[in-house]
């Protein structure tokens, strides 16, 4: 009896802890934080996923000769899907500083917003990066988490003056990545969204994105409308997307990395 009550114990206090780390996935949206024993295992799982296995690794990738890309470089800005939270932490821009042999710096965490609302934003750490470096281009995540956690859409400004942007709404803090990335480092800024998936807010934001194309001469590079992309094969998605959101290496390798890299080829070729 006495064995059997201390099983049931330590049971009922797993089950507490399963469910406290699930909670605490949720409210990080995508992070993939864990705690104890459960980052553990889910670091498991993400390397048993067949979409992360050994082929799709970074180092068995073989570089691209003559690339566009070749000795630029690149400043990838974003949260959970910019840093490969569901990939071993390799992405896009992982493989891009491979394939095409570019100078990548990856500023990206888990969980976090474009509006400053939320503490550790894009915005913030944006102004945190030491301004007498250089960058050819600046691709930035219109991040899921501002539709997941509700932060406000707002509206385009008037004006571009950077002292005119509200960073708290989503909007206004798109607006001042542009602004602030041209007139510190002059260079060109790109927009890109992650593929369609069920999401009323995101449809807005992507929808918004496009409008601030036409103002401010960005790039976007539009994975959310991208009819192709989104005719994929149920077999060939459940390979590439560990969930709805966060791809695997498989999908980031195979599926949008090309996509991604044929719209920086064009936009360092129309700079020439």
């Amino acid at each position: 009896m006495k064995k059997k009550k201390v099983l049931k114990i330590v049971l009922i206090v797993l089950a507490v802890l399963i469910v406290i780390d699930l909670i605490i996935s949720i409210v990080l949206a995508g992070s993939m934080g864990g705690i104890g024993p459960f980052k553990f295992l889910k670091e498991n799982k993400l390397k048993s996923a067949a979409g992360n296995a050994e082929e799709y690794h970074l180092e068995n990738v073989e570089a691209l000769e003559d690339s566009p890309l070749e000795e630029k470089k690149i400043l990838f800005l974003g949260s959970s899907v910019t840093k490969g939270a569901c990939s071993l932490d390799v992405s896009m821009a992982d493989y891009i500083a491979q394939l095409d042999q570019c100078e990548v710096v990856k500023e990206a965490v888990g969980g976090t917003t474009l509006s400053t609302a939320k503490d550790n934003s894009y915005v913030e750490r944006l102004n945190n990066l030491k301004t007498n470096q250089e960058f050819d281009l600046v691709v930035c995540q219109l991040s899921t988490n501002d539709a997941s956690q509700k932060m406000k859409l707002g509206e385009i400004c008037d004006s571009k003056n950077i002292d005119d942007l509200d960073t708290a709404m989503v909007t206004g803090a798109m607006e001042y990545i542009i602004a602030y990335c041209q007139q510190t480092w002059d260079c060109s800024v790109v927009f890109y969204t992650g593929t369609k998936y069920d999401s009323g807010e995101y449809q807005k934001m992507v929808d918004r994105l496009l409008e601030l194309q036409d103002k401010w001469g960005i790039g976007v590079i539009d994975l959310w409308n991208n009819e192709e992309m989104n005719a994929v094969s149920d077999e060939d998605y459940d390979l590439y997307m560990y969930d709805s959101i966060h791809p695997t290496q498989a999908g980031y390798l195979e599926w949008w990395t090309p996509v991604i890299e044929e719209e920086l080829y064009q936009i360092v070729k129309n700079e020439e």
